[in-house]
């Protein structure tokens, strides 16, 4: 079993409800999936990143315990997103739920600081470290992270990513 933090996001209603509700819903699906859920943080209400004239978002992180390897809890979260009622649209555009490993037991892979492979399975999560949205909720349930690629504490990032850096 791999410790993980797994990202939960949502501003508009979709199949679930609230975006509140799509992010109890998504914590609930994802134990009866086999995911251990052992901690959720506050949840954060936080203005959309990109593009404008959208509600304000709803965040959450989730420490959880799991044996699914990366693709195949990558393919459960999208899947869960799907059922939610999220379907393609623009790159940072509303949606009813959002997903994203954040950390899989400290594993690096297809990881760039410069940025994104499209396609690519990237670990951890390439824009979490700037991402406030992303860091306030993750060290209330792991307050002690350090990013494995980058190897520098949550907490630090957090500063740094609220001074814009």
């Amino acid at each position: 079993m791999k410790s993980i933090l797994i990202a939960l996001g949502a501003n508009t209603p979709g199949r679930w409800g609230s975006p509140v509700a799509a992010l109890e819903r998504a914590v609930a699906e994802l134990g009866r999936a086999g995911v251990r859920v052992r901690a959720l943080s506050r949840i954060y209400v936080t203005a959309p990143v990109g593009r404008a004239g959208q509600p304000d978002f709803v965040n959450a992180v989730v420490a959880a315990s799991t044996g699914l390897e990366p693709p195949r809890l990558l393919r459960l979260l999208k899947r869960l997103e799907r059922r939610a009622g999220r379907r393609p649209g623009p790159r940072n555009g509303p949606r009813p739920l959002d997903l994203d490993i954040v950390d899989h037991g400290g594993r690096i892979a297809g990881w760039r600081r410069l940025g994104r492979r499209p396609g690519a399975l990237i670990l951890p999560h390439p824009e979490a470290h700037r991402r406030t949205f992303v860091l306030m909720p993750l060290l209330d349930v792991a307050p002690d992270w350090i990013h494995p690629a980058l190897r520098t504490p949550g907490r630090r990032l957090l500063a740094d990513s609220r001074r814009g850096l």
